[in-house]
């Protein structure tokens, strides 16, 4: 039975070794991550590459990417294009901007690929998204509401 338990012990060890705890026993990530996680969000259309954001670390490129992974479950670029997708859903909720202008303001890539992207996040096109939670749907509620 010891020997059960010290495999579990390295299992947990190995699968939470990336986070350290805090005095009030809170999981805490790595401060360069978060120092990157902010900026990325004050800035998500900033053309950031991997080695921009490392340097600002003290990290190499190779070392930045895996350290973030390891803290946040997901790649550096993947990250940002997850913000970036967020900024879009809400400018698609809250503006009357084409498509186009959205993907120009936040800096995303071809219209294809947006679509795409969007789908695979949201379950549903930017089109489609807008219907169901833009202002002119608020505006149709609210029409339907005061009848």
């Amino acid at each position: 039975m010891l020997i059960h338990t010290s495999i579990l012990d390295k299992r947990n060890s190995k699968r939470y070794s990336h986070a350290r705890s805090s005095f009030l026993g809170l999981i805490t990530m790595d401060r360069r991550i978060e120092l990157i996680i902010s900026k990325i969000k004050k800035d998500p259309t900033a053309s950031w590459d991997i080695a921009a954001l490392a340097i600002l670390v003290n990290l190499s490129p190779s070392r930045f990417r895996h350290l973030f992974k390891q803290e946040t479950g997901t790649t550096p670029a993947q990250y940002l294009k997850e913000v970036r997708l967020r900024r879009a859903a809400k400018l698609l909720r809250t503006t009357f901007l084409t498509i186009k202008q959205i993907l120009e303001k936040v800096n995303l890539g071809s219209n294809a690929h947006f679509v795409r992207d969007f789908r695979k996040l949201y379950g549903i096109t930017p089109t489609a998204y807008r219907r169901l939670n833009g202002r002119t749907a608020q505006r149709h509620r609210r029409r339907k509401r005061n009848r």
